[in-house]
């Protein structure tokens, strides 16, 4: 993550916490597939479709979490949740730390490196080493992923919608501003 201060989420936004898996057993727990364990807790509430549910049963791991919500109480009401995104209101989510954010306060900010701007971040991914931002060049062409690390990210400012990269750390060349390339 970059050295700045994470900023507050301006408004509420939902949050991905993972999806209905495959049913565990008969009593309406299920596989939580895409875990984000920050957002799973006991007596927490998620939304799935339009309903707001508690978390009544959480067993397993934080790889491969088994949820029960209230309501569902049979194998076959967790086989007719299955794929459907469980989510939790960014209000409601857990406080981050310094330097960390939520996917969706990154989403639409502009990626620069000082005056040259290598364009507009669409989501962030988790890659098995780090998370990192994928970015639609306003110059078009393929997407770039940026690693959220210290060398490649020199600060990020959400309520801005800006974020200041070391582009010759990702690799990337852009014209000089007032370059006539």
């Amino acid at each position: 993550m970059t050295p700045a201060a994470g900023e507050p989420a301006s408004g509420s936004a939902p949050i991905a916490a993972g999806r209905v898996g495959r049913p565990h057993g008969l009593d309406g727990s299920f596989y939580l597939t895409r875990p984000r364990p920050r957002l799973i807790s006991l007596g927490g509430r998620v939304r799935v479709g339009e309903q707001t549910l508690e978390i009544v049963r959480l067993a397993g791991t934080d790889k491969r979490p088994i949820v029960r919500l209230e309501g569902v109480s049979s194998r076959e009401q967790a086989e007719a949740l299955r794929g459907a995104e469980l989510t939790v209101d960014s209000l409601d989510a857990p406080s981050l730390q310094q330097g960390e954010w939520w996917a969706h306060e990154l989403e639409g900010c502009q990626v620069a490196d000082g005056e040259r701007v290598l364009g507009t971040v669409i989501r962030m991914i988790e890659l098995p080493s780090c998370e990192a931002l994928e970015v639609e060049p306003a110059a078009g062409g393929a997407t770039v992923l940026v690693p959220m690390v210290r060398d490649a990210v020199r600060s990020v400012a959400p309520s801005e919608k800006r974020i200041d990269v070391d582009l010759d750390f990702i690799g990337v060349a852009l014209p000089e501003p007032g370059d006539a390339s």
